[in-house]
């Protein structure tokens, strides 16, 4: 059964959040969570596996308000 990468697995994280940031820097609050949303659509299809998502969807939810760096499963 696929599980959610949990461990670093960008090849230049400081580049992503860099453009990121760069696309909703003159965004207003809507514009970034249409953005948010196509953005989580796309990678949700990319991930297509229902198990891999209900589990990311899962800690997301439990993340949610959390300062913690690290996820522990």
């Amino acid at each position: 059964m696929p599980r959610l990468e949990l461990n670093p697995n960008f090849t230049d994280p400081d580049a992503f959040y860099a453009a990121l940031t760069d696309l909703h820097r003159e965004c207003s609050e809507e514009e970034s969570e249409r953005i948010n949303a196509r953005l989580i659509l796309l990678l949700a299809n990319h991930i297509g596996d229902q198990q891999v998502l209900e589990e990311a969807l899962a800690i997301a939810g439990r993340a949610a308000g959390s300062t913690d760096r690290q996820i522990d499963e």
